[in-house]
């Protein structure tokens, strides 16, 4: 274990003293927020082993909150008095936290540390949906960490991928102008929001079913798509790739694939557009996080639809869209869910996006929706997005991580809004010590959203919550159902 002499320790009595969460009768099926307050019990962070990287650099804690959240904390010897607080990604799909996701994140992004920064992450109160619930367990471990170190003299979100979308939604819940976050730097983010940012994967459910018919089987128990499988399947992932190659023959060299399945495989990734090196992993959210969301969240409410939607691209479309489900959300599912998770762009903080042009997850249009969100509350001053020539979701240049950071400090230290241009011209000095590379477009500008994802005709609208509504959802767990 590295233990760094410099490093703050936690303050005696710095434990926080609130009162219990109070679970009120739960909004029946909401992914409800629960309000960000610590509770009394929280584990004082313990002194852990850091990773390799930060050996003789940092002193690494770690700890657990009453809501049962794990966290992992990393504070440099050299510290700079700024804070970066990770929104990790997923959501995993276990029932608990799992304590050694944060500690593995730590190891992803420890670049922050090594930048000067300290850094703390949570690996949020248990697996599944709930973009509310991970945000409002973000900000609990701000609280926690301001409580135990001090208050650093700035602090940052930091979100990747579904992380993303909790970063920018902690911002909107807890960022105002003189809240406690100075900046977010959101990468890679599925900033799309849970009402349309899974559509694309809504058509790959029906389209994979309708050419594959294996999921379920003709003589399997059926159930509607849109609940992605049935609550009381034992389905696994290795049995869902099985049924993926038996249709696709996806994990084979094409020379050993049938005719059909190597049409249905072209089928699939024409009508959808998905690439194929991640349609494996977008099947298996559109199977196992959509049966969280539908049965775990929503109380078995179908929030998604594609009645309406025209599929091209195939060998024969006019028998795929005579023969595809069709499916139509129920409104208060789609409320409730797009609630949780949607962006309204009302963001009072600079706020600077990374995003790798040809992510094959989270497309890049889900920056276009963000922008426009933004554009749309008037806010778009507090945004700059910034794009790479990079091809992976999970991990983009070290160089650029660094540089991020460094340019959304500037950014709030001097109250100078960088370009693009200029953040790209800076990467050079960070790419000596970490060389990594540089992979900046700065003219390139992401087409909108509904160029990519096929638009559900006539929109999404859904019935207005109401105050009492919005109450309730403020009183009852992050789970939305009390566990």
């Amino acid at each position: 274990m590295s233990r760094a002499p410099r490093s703050p320790r936690p303050r005696r009595g710095g434990r926080w003293r609130a009162l219990s969460l109070c679970l009120a009768a739960a909004v029946t099926g909401a992914l409800a927020q629960a309000p960000a307050t610590a509770l009394a019990g929280d584990s004082a962070p313990s002194p852990a082993g850091c990773p390799s990287g930060l050996a003789g650099k940092a002193t690494c804690y770690t700890g657990r909150d009453t809501n049962g959240a794990y966290y992992t904390i990393a504070i440099p010897e050299h510290w700079n008095k700024k804070l970066v607080v990770h929104a990790h990604g997923g959501p995993d799909l276990g029932d608990g936290s799992d304590p050694e996701r944060s500690t593995g994140d730590l190891e992803r992004w420890q670049v922050m540390v090594d930048q000067g920064y300290a850094w703390a992450g949570s690996s949020y109160r248990r697996g599944g949906y709930g973009t509310r619930m991970a945000a409002t367990d973000t900000e609990n471990l701000r609280r926690l960490f301001t409580e135990e170190f001090g208050r650093p003299q700035r602090t940052y979100l930091h979100g990747q991928s579904w992380g993303g979308n909790v970063a920018a939604k902690t911002v909107e819940m807890y960022g105002g102008a003189n809240g406690p976050y100075d900046g977010a730097l959101l990468t890679n983010g599925v900033l799309g929001g849970g009402s349309r940012g899974y559509d694309y994967r809504v058509d790959l459910r029906v389209v994979y079913q309708y050419y594959c018919d294996n999921l379920p089987r003709p003589d399997e128990p059926q159930y509607p798509l849109w609940q992605g499988l049935r609550p009381t399947s034992t389905l696994t992932a290795t049995g869902l790739r099985a049924r993926l190659e038996e249709c696709t023959g996806h994990a084979s060299p094409p020379a050993e694939r049938t005719a059909l399945q190597q049409r249905n495989l072209d089928d699939i990734l024409a009508v959808t557009g998905i690439p194929e090196r991640t349609l494996e992993s977008h099947l298996r959210f559109s199977v196992f996080t959509f049966r969280d969301i539908v049965h775990k969240r929503l109380g078995d409410r179908n929030p998604f639809t594609n009645t309406g939607v025209r599929y091209s691209g195939s060998h024969d479309d006019e028998a795929l869209n005579a023969g595809v489900e069709r499916f139509t959300a129920d409104p208060a599912a789609a409320r409730d869910l797009s609630y949780d998770s949607d962006l309204t762009g009302k963001v009072k903080i600079p706020v600077l996006t990374l995003h790798a042009i040809d992510d094959p997850t989270a497309f890049v249009e889900h920056e276009a929706a963000y922008r426009d969100a933004l554009a749309g509350a008037h806010r778009d001053r507090n945004l700059v997005q910034t794009f790479t020539d990079e091809h992976e979701h999970s991990g983009l240049s070290t160089s650029e991580y660094a540089n991020s950071i460094a340019a959304l400090d500037g950014w709030v230290r001097t109250g100078d809004r960088p370009t693009p241009r200029s953040i790209a011209a800076s990467c050079a000095r960070f790419d000596r010590a970490y060389g990594t590379g540089c992979f900046y477009e700065p003219e390139y500008r992401p087409s909108s959203y509904s160029s990519r994802v096929l638009p559900r005709p006539g929109g999404t609208s859904w019935p207005a919550m109401t105050a009492a509504q919005e109450k309730s959802w403020s009183r009852v767990d992050g789970v939305g159902i009390a566990p």
